[in-house]
């Protein structure tokens, strides 16, 4: 694989965003982050799993930039991807830490939502979903999982504004569980997944399976109608030019 780096280590499964400096998702990097979700699932040695970006960056969120250049079909392509990716890492019945140490913005922060704790570097960083400020309609999926752990109302207010947070403004409105120095990032996400694994691992994963049986059900119905209205607005003229706007700047 290209863009996702795994080893295992003491039946922890580690998986590394690696992607240019800012870990931007295209759709080979979903295409072996799916790949990556799936083998850990599958392999009876692993216990769980650890979700990695890079120093600075967790990941940008989508790649803009390639993304703009695609054709219907590839961007249909991405979304269906994209959601059963995102699918996959909700009903992972394993014990699944983000660790944080970046940026984490839009896609970024919906992956790190998918799983059971977040720990996030100290510094000038900034998480949450803003999607809707560069013209991205939210899926109600992805909204019940910001919800899942900030809760409706507040998940309401910062999803319509796009709000995003600073680690120690996450920690406090829940959205992350722990902030820490870089340097100890790993340390810190190794102790919170082992919290969970020493419990019975059947009870663990039956009681973690409940907990997310409405997420795990909105992920699973079919997503073609929401996938329709996102790729709607997508090529929409008025989210065309904020995206053009938004490249523009990354590129200067």
């Amino acid at each position: 694989m290209d863009f996702i780096k795994v080893t295992v280590d003491e039946r922890i499964s580690h998986i590394y965003l690696d992607r240019g400096k800012s870990n931007a998702v295209d759709q080979q990097m979903l295409d072996e982050l799916r790949q990556a979700i799936a083998a850990a699932q599958d392999d009876q040695a692993v216990e769980g799993i650890i979700l990695h970006g890079k120093e600075g960056f967790f990941s940008a969120g989508l790649d803009l930039v390639a993304l703009y250049g695609y054709d219907e079909a590839e961007v249909r392509r991405f979304w269906v991807t994209f959601m059963d990716v995102i699918s996959a890492l909700v009903s992972f019945d394993k014990p699944a830490v983000a660790a944080i140490g970046g940026h984490s913005p839009a896609a970024g922060c919906v992956l790190a939502i998918c799983c059971d704790c977040r720990v996030m570097a100290n510094g000038d960083y900034i998480i949450g979903l803003n999607e809707i400020p560069v013209g991205i309609i939210v899926p109600e999926s992805i909204f019940l999982l910001y919800s899942f752990w900030l809760g409706q109302a507040a998940a309401s207010r910062y999803l319509l504004e796009g709000k995003l947070f600073k680690p120690k403004e996450a920690f406090e409105a829940g959205l992350v569980d722990e902030v820490v120095d870089g340097k100890s990032i790993r340390t810190a996400a190794e102790r919170q997944l082992r919290k969970y694994t020493q419990y019975e691992r059947n009870t663990w994963r039956q009681s973690k399976r409940n907990i997310r049986r409405a997420l795990i059900a909105a992920f699973e119905s079919d997503q073609q109608e929401t996938i329709d209205a996102v790729l709607k607005q997508w090529w929409s003229p008025a989210t065309r030019s904020i995206l053009k706007t938004v490249i523009d700047n990354l590129k200067k």
